[in-house]
């Protein structure tokens, strides 16, 4: 079975770039560019991951129309092993407008589709079992998984002897830590955004406020994706370490937290210290950004190690 098994958030992306406004009502705007990429938490990180060369597997649920066609062959092509995956006659899949900015930010406009209706019953427990660490991809835009649910899973993860991991989205709802406070007490590391970490932890300020009231709930590790300051990583024995970005230019920030967490995992495999795990990450993520789509510019392993070594003047 796999190293990593991945549940979470499948989605298919059409990106289009640049996008400065709408057009007017009845109107038509040209782009330079209009594509279709595999998207989503577990999407994203599952094909980071196997470019990486981590055996990975994905658990979710797509429909059953063109978009589920293509996220399953695509990351079948990509490595991923895809045999959790449901395929869903009554949802269609999950969609996402994606409008890249000149700047290379991103705006979004999003279907739930499939994703909403992932449910425990829905979840083969036996192929998390078999893993040496299960990560949680997307929490917030799962909600029949999200809070308990997600929480129950962790646990028996966890009680199997298997790494838990989360990485959450932006919440809609404004449940917050409402729904997510059930799964912080089985978890080894939570990797959410700066963002969505702020958000968590009520509006606090600094990085170490955040990561601090978030270790307080239960996980073992905090790494905060902080975009263009990089990334920070706290743990519950006090240690922490601060990582700045990569000078890269950005063509499109589409997947690159995912990239990140994918980058962080990968040193967590490998049995690395939370630094160096953490400089993968921001060297994934770096590589991610270079190019428009989510995994475009992702590298394999021995590449992206070249790659940090260029950008750092030194090796992993």
């Amino acid at each position: 079975m796999s190293e990593i098994t991945c549940l979470g958030v499948l989605v298919a992306d059409v990106v289009g770039k640049p996008i400065e406004k709408m057009p007017d009502r009845g109107k038509l705007a040209l782009v330079e560019r209009i594509e279709l990429h595999s998207g989503g938490c577990a999407a994203n990180t599952g094909a980071a991951l196997a470019k990486l060369g981590v055996s990975t597997s994905i658990l979710g649920k797509v429909g059953n129309d063109g978009f589920g066609d293509f996220l399953v062959n695509y990351l079948s092509s990509q490595g991923v092993e895809m045999g959790g995956v449901i395929r869903d006659n009554s949802a269609a899949t999950s969609s996402t407008m994606v409008m890249v900015h000149g700047d290379g930010e991103r705006s979004f406009i999003h279907y739930l589709g499939a994703n909403a209706t992932l449910a425990l019953k829905d979840v083969d427990f036996q192929r998390i079992a078999s893993s040496r660490l299960f990560h949680v991809a997307g929490s917030f835009l799962m909600p029949s998984l999200d809070g308990e649910p997600t929480a129950n899973l962790l646990k028996r993860a966890r009680e199997a002897g298997v790494i838990t991991t989360l990485d959450t989205a932006w919440d809609a709802t404004g449940g917050w830590m409402k729904t997510l406070e059930p799964c912080l007490p089985h978890l080894d590391y939570l990797l959410p955004s700066w963002e969505e970490a702020r958000s968590l932890a009520g509006g606090r300020e600094s990085p170490q406020e955040v990561a601090q009231f978030l270790l307080d709930k239960g996980p073992n590790v905090v790494g905060l994706k902080m975009g263009e300051h990089g990334s920070y990583v706290r743990s519950r024995d006090g240690y922490e370490v601060s990582i700045p970005a990569f000078k890269v230019e950005m063509v499109d920030a589409l997947g690159a937290g995912d990239a990140w967490v994918a980058g962080f995992l990968t040193g967590v495999i490998k049995g690395w210290g939370l630094e160096k795990c953490a400089r993968l990450g921001n060297g994934v993520g770096a590589a991610c950004v270079t190019a428009l789509g989510a995994g475009t510019g992702l590298l394999n392993f021995p590449d992206t190690l070249e790659f940090i070594k260029m950008h750092t003047g030194s090796s992993l």
